[in-house]
């Protein structure tokens, strides 16, 4: 079995990752910011290359799944400073002690990496349209894989990118820089006003099935290749609207109807060819499914 640090494993999809992980037998061990009593536990900033290299001096570990950055569009506008430390400067960091220690890396980008590209999603996209990424956090995601391109071409590292599609699911508490479904499913259950872009849809993937194809990357290693983890369907942000409201059992009184977002990716319909002929991704939780799984998660940790 391998052993494997996880960068910002305690967050919504680090944990159900390491859970999964540790299940098939691996030895996981975590770094992240803020402390903890866990043995297999490290406090770490990514942007400090020196917290970093302790880890890895100290660990000799086999594969790294880089998941620390700062997450969302608004956050990396409202927080662009530790924004661009984090994602930027972090997955640089991580890249230097890669090229030293020689460990296999698994690195998470994003799909607003695709911005405004109005076709199936397939993974070799950016190589045959010029993109114009549309924010900061996507630019950032960009700038992190050519970092790992020019990485892996220069000093022969060996890594694969993933690009998630709205992962979603409990564990994902509020905040309003926070995906849309924990926003929307939070925001009907205190009754609080949100928007609905009407005009908009996109491709959703349940945090288990994430979690799963995710860890099948250390038994089915490919280096250099790039992977959409993305479910099939593909809904309306109204559709998944008014999905949240019934699992809440609640009325559209506090929703507000709007066409298009301006400066957002109109649609985002991913591509999962490839990550299920190499990873064996398996999509078990139907939105149906995974909509009121998470609604009754939330509804129990808010005491709603």
């Amino acid at each position: 079995m391998a052993r494997i640090l996880l960068t910002g494993g305690r967050g919504v999809v680090g944990i159900p990752l390491g859970e999964e992980l540790a299940r098939r037998g691996h030895q996981i061990h975590i770094a992240d910011l803020g402390h903890s009593p866990l043995p297999n536990y490290t406090r770490c900033d990514v942007g400090e290359y020196r917290q970093l290299e302790r880890v890895i001096k100290e660990y000799k570990f086999d594969y790294v799944y880089h998941l620390a950055g700062e997450f969302g569009r608004m956050n990396g506008e409202h927080y662009y400073e530790s924004m661009w430390r984090t994602n930027a400067v972090g997955t640089k960091n991580l890249l230097k002690l890669q090229e030293q220690h020689r460990f296999r890396a698994i690195y998470f980008s994003s799909t607003e990496i695709y911005v405004a590209y109005t076709e199936l999603m397939s993974e070799d996209v950016p190589d045959r349209v010029p993109l114009k990424q549309m924010n900061d956090y996507a630019i950032s995601k960009w700038v992190n894989e050519l970092q790992i391109l020019n990485s892996t071409a220069r000093d022969g590292v060996e890594s694969v990118r993933v690009r998630l599609f709205n992962t979603y699911g409990p564990g994902e508490t509020y905040s309003s820089y926070r995906s849309v479904i924990c926003r929307f499913a939070y925001c009907a259950l205190h009754d609080m006003p949100y928007t609905v872009f009407e005009n908009h849809h996109r491709s959703f993937t349940y945090i288990d099935d994430c979690a799963r194809a995710l860890s099948n990357i250390v038994d089915y290693f490919y280096p250099g290749e790039v992977y959409n983890i993305s479910g099939e369907e593909y809904w309306s942000i109204k559709q998944l609207s008014d999905a949240i409201l019934q699992a809440a059992e609640k009325d559209d009184r506090h929703v507000q109807y709007e066409k298009v977002e301006r400066l957002n990716t109109l649609n985002k319909k991913g591509c999962t060819k490839k990550s299920i002929a190499h990873l064996k991704h398996e999509i078990r939780v139907p939105l149906s499914q995974g909509i009121p799984k998470t609604v009754a998660w939330m509804k129990k940790f808010y005491d709603k």
